[in-house]
C-alpha cells in the first residue's frame, strides 16, 4: 500500500512514543486523511511479526467497511467478532471487532489493539485497559476529534498527525465555504455531557428559531449538490425531508432506528444520484466516505467532536468538486469557529469536573381531544384513544444566511451595474413567460437589492434564465408561499392576521 508523507510521518511518531514507553496513544487525524488506510499499515507491520490484531469500531455499520478496506489493501487473514457475523473465525490473526460484541464476549488475547474512533467512550473501555493480562499490551487510538472528556485517563499519549489546514492546503481536503446567520439564543439551554440536551433544546427552538427557510436556502445556494442535512430531532428531520420532496427535491431519511439494510439502500441512492439530499438525526457522522458537497447544519451543538464530524463528512474531496458549501442555519460556526481553527494540544484528563445536569421532571399532557391529562411517556390517550400525529415543534425565523470568510466576517457579494441589468432582464423574460405583469421583476428586483431597479436600467427580456437566478426565484416563490400559509394558520387561529 503507498502511503501518503503525513501518514507515514504519523507512523513513525507512534513508534516514537511506544519507545518513550507510552502504552495507549491516541493519534488523531482529520476525517479524509486516511486514518483506516494508515490503520491497515499497522495491521501489516504487526503480521510481518508474527502479531495478532484486534480492530475495534463502535457500530456495526462499520465492520463490513472496515473489512473492505482492509482486503483492497492486501490484508486477508481476517475474522469478525460481531454477532453471527459470516466471516466469524477466532482463528485468523487479524479481529475486527465491534465493542458491542466484546462486552458480551470472553475478549480473545492479542498483541496489539487498534480503536477506531477512540473519542467515543464505552464502560467495556475503563474495565478491559485495566485488566492484569492487558496492562503490558499497547491501544492506539484513532480519531480525528481526540477531545473527549477524560481521555487523558484512558490513553497515555496525543499523536497529531497532521491538521485539516493542512490537508486543505495540500489538496488532499476539499476546502470549504460557509454561509451562517446572526446569533440565535440558546443561553437558557442546559448543558448534558459537554453538548446542548437535545430534549430541551427542542423546545427552546420554539422562540430561538433557526434562521432562514431550509429548503429555500439550499434552492437558491444549494447549486443541486449531493447534501446531508443533520436536524435536532427525529421528528425534525422527517418533517425537512417533507418539505423538500413538496419542493420536488428527491430526498432521504436515516436515524438511529433504520436498519442496517436500508441505510445501504439509502447511500446507494445518494451514489447514484437517486435522491440529492438524505436528512438524518446525528447518526452519519462518522464512518461513511461518501461525496457529499453541501452539509446542511439544521441544529446547534456546542460540542467541538460533533461540530467537526458533521462538517468532516463534506471535506473529502471528489473528482470536479471544487468545494464543500455549508448552510449553517443554527449559527454554530459563529460560536466555534471554522473546524480548521479547532485545536488541542493535549488529551482531557478530567480535572474539569462537568456540571451536574439535573434532569427535567416529566409532565402530564393534556389530549387535544378530550382534554385528559395524559401520564408522561404515553402516546395514546387512556381516555378516549386519541392518538396524535406527531409535528415538528422546530420553527424558522426570517431572514438568510451570509458567507462567513474565516475571520468571521460576512462577506458581501457585490454586484456591478452589468449584473444588475441582467439580472432585471431575466427577470422581465420570467415575468413573460408567466403571463405576469411587469410590475413583477420590479418587486422580484426589490426583493433581491432592497431598492427598485435603477431608471437607467432598459427593460429587455433577457435571452435565458441563468441557473443562479432560477434558484433565487424558486427561493423568493417558497419563501412567499409559506409566508401566506402562516398568516392563513393566523387567521385560522384567531380570527385576524397578527
Amino acid at each position: 500500500m503507498e502511503l501518503r508523507d503525513y501518514q507515514i510521518d504519523m507512523i513513525k511518531k507512534l513508534r516514537e512514543s511506544f519507545r518513550a514507553g507510552h502504552t495507549r496513544p491516541v493519534v488523531q487525524a482529520p476525517t479524509g486523511s486516511g486514518k483506516t488506510i494508515a490503520a491497515a499499515a499497522i495491521v501489516q507491520m504487526a503480521r510481518d511479526k508474527g502479531k495478532r490484531v484486534m480492530f475495534c469500531v463502535p457500530a456495526i455499520s462499520l465492520i463490513d467497511q472496515t473489512v473492505d478496506k482492509f482486503f483492497r489493501n492486501g490484508i486477508y487473514d481476517i475474522g469478525v467478532i460481531q454477532a453471527n457475523h459470516p466471516m466469524t473465525d477466532f482463528r485468523q490473526p487479524v479481529q475486527v471487532c465491534s465493542v458491542q460484541t466484546l462486552a458480551r464476549r470472553t475478549i480473545p488475547m492479542s498483541d496489539i489493539v487498534i480503536v477506531d474512533e477512540a473519542h467515543m467512550r464505552f464502560k467495556l473501555f475503563d474495565e478491559w485497559f485495566n485488566r492484569p493480562e492487558w496492562l503490558k499490551v499497547p491501544f492506539v487510538g484513532l480519531t480525528a476529534t481526540p477531545w473527549a472528556k477524560g481521555m487523558g485517563k484512558l490513553w497515555d499519549d496525543l499523536i497529531i498527525g497532521t491538521t485539516t489546514e493542512e490537508l486543505i492546503q495540500r489538496g488532499h481536503l476539499s476546502d470549504f465555504k460557509v454561509f451562517a446567520p446572526a446569533h440565535p439564543d440558546l443561553s437558557g439551554v442546559k448543558t448534558v455531557r459537554g453538548d446542548y440536551d437535545v430534549n430541551q433544546l427542542g423546545d427552546t427552538m420554539n422562540q430561538s428559531q433557526l434562521v432562514a427557510d431550509i429548503v429555500s436556502t439550499w434552492l437558491e445556494k444549494g447549486e443541486n449538490r449531493p447534501t446531508l442535512c443533520f436536524a435536532v430531532d427525529r421528528i425534525h428531520a422527517k418533517h425537512i425531508q417533507q418539505q423538500f420532496e413538496a419542493a420536488g427535491v428527491r430526498t432521504g431519511y436515516v436515524d438511529a432506528f433504520t436498519s442496517l439494510e436500508d441505510r445501504k439502500f439509502v447511500e446507494k441512492q445518494f451514489t447514484d444520484g437517486d435522491i440529492q439530499i438524505v436528512c438524518n438525526v446525528g447518526v452519519l457522522t462518522t464512518g461513511i466516505d461518501w461525496d457529499v458537497r453541501c452539509i446542511i447544519l439544521a441544529r446547534p451543538t456546542r460540542s467541538e467532536i460533533l461540530y467537526t464530524q458533521i462538517i468532516g463528512r463534506g471535506l473529502r474531496p471528489a473528482p470536479g468538486k471544487d468545494l464543500c458549501l455549508v448552510l449553517d442555519h443554527s449559527d454554530t460556526t459563529s460560536r466555534l469557529g471554522f473546524v480548521t481553527d479547532i485545536h488541542h494540544d493535549a488529551l482531557d484528563d478530567g480535572t474539569k469536573p462537568l456540571a451536574n445536569a439535573v434532569p427535567r421532571e416529566k409532565l402530564p399532557k393534556e389530549c387535544p381531544k378530550c382534554a385528559f391529562l395524559r401520564p408522561p411517556k404515553i402516546t395514546k390517550c387512556p381516555s378516549c384513544g386519541f392518538v396524535p400525529e406527531p409535528k415538528s415543534q422546530i420553527f424558522t425565523a426570517e431572514g438568510e444566511l451570509s458567507e462567513l470568510t474565516r475571520d468571521k466576517q460576512v462577506k458581501k457579494t457585490e454586484y456591478n451595474v452589468h449584473d444588475k441589468q441582467r439580472f432585471y432582464s431575466e427577470l422581465l423574460l420570467y415575468a413573460h413567460q408567466r403571463g405576469y405583469k411587469e410590475g413583477y421583476a420590479y418587486w422580484a428586483y426589490r426583493d433581491k437589492f432592497g431598492v427598485g431597479p435603477h431608471n437607467s436600467f432598459l427593460k429587455v427580456l433577457a435571452h435565458e434564465i441563468t441557473p443562479a437566478t432560477a434558484a433565487w426565484i424558486r427561493h423568493r416563490n417558497i419563501a412567499k408561499a409559506k409566508a401566506r400559509e402562516k398568516a392563513a394558520a393566523s387567521v385560522n387561529q384567531s380570527g385576524t392576521v397578527r
